[in-house]
């Protein structure tokens, strides 16, 4: 009889080994997912009004290992300009800011303004592994008649990486792996969240595409990880019970 209960135990042992080995990869999947979905430069908040005042907010992870990032360089969209760009200070960071004179100035109740901002650049300070920052800035008044602005982005890194974030999600393609931070405008006194005027949708140049906003993308491909994650869990868990029971009725009949 005792020859008959090792390889019952040693069945159970391949079934067991062979679960772990499924919800080990489900978990992988996960925060591999995970990371690539959330571990991006993004801008918050993701909607606002057309024609409202802003505080916008870049978060920028460090996704090295062993480098810090040292500049942050920011464009501002000018096809659509926005009069008063402002910038937050940041300790231990300098802002540099560039502009470009406009063909048509933008009169606003604070008067009139011939330039815009184009660019901001960040430098002096560091982001360590492991480590993120927000920079943000006012807007104000965001353009109107545009449906979404795109603030290109380039991080550099201390040991002279160069991750440009400035990849358009395409319709019916997966998220790429550099996304642009998208600000997605909807109509004048709708509320955030709300949808964009439709006038937006034409909106394309200069960095003001109708895509899709990464954030929901990003929301999506983590949930799917999970899910797929928690159903790798849950087959090799049944695969296990169902070995399990199997030899146990077998040692039964002997």
């Amino acid at each position: 009889m005792s020859r008959a209960h090792g390889p019952r135990r040693a069945g159970r042992g391949r079934a067991g080994w062979r679960a772990a080995i499924v919800a080990g990869g489900a978990v992988a999947g996960v925060l591999a997912l995970a990371g690539t979905a959330f571990a991006h430069v993004t801008v918050t908040p993701t909607s606002a009004p057309q024609g409202s005042t802003a505080e916008l907010t870049f978060k920028v992870p460090n996704e090295e290992s062993s480098a810090a990032t040292v500049e942050l360089q920011l464009q501002v969209p000018t096809a659509h300009p926005i009069a008063q760009f402002l910038v937050k200070p940041v300790p231990g960071w300098t802002a540099t800011v560039q502009t470009v004179t406009l063909a048509k100035p933008i009169v606003t109740d604070d008067g009139s303004f011939s330039t815009a901002v184009s660019e901001v650049t960040w430098t002096g300070g560091k982001i360590l592994p492991g480590q993120y920052q927000d920079f943000s800035v006012s807007a104000d008044p965001l353009p109107t008649g545009v449906g979404q602005l795109v603030f290109k982005a380039v991080q550099t890194y201390s040991n002279g990486d160069v991750v440009r974030w400035i990849d358009l999600p395409q319709p019916g393609q997966p998220e790429p792996e550099h996304p642009a931070p998208v600000l997605t405008l909807t109509a004048a006194g709708a509320g955030d969240g709300a949808a964009s005027d439709s006038s937006g949708a034409s909106g394309a140049q200069d960095g003001t595409s109708a895509a899709g906003g990464s954030d929901t993308t990003a929301i999506a491909l983590g949930g799917a990880g999970l899910a797929f994650g928690l159903l790798g869990a849950v087959a090799g868990g049944a695969a296990w019970m169902r070995s399990g029971r199997g030899h146990g009725r077998r040692g039964r009949r002997s």
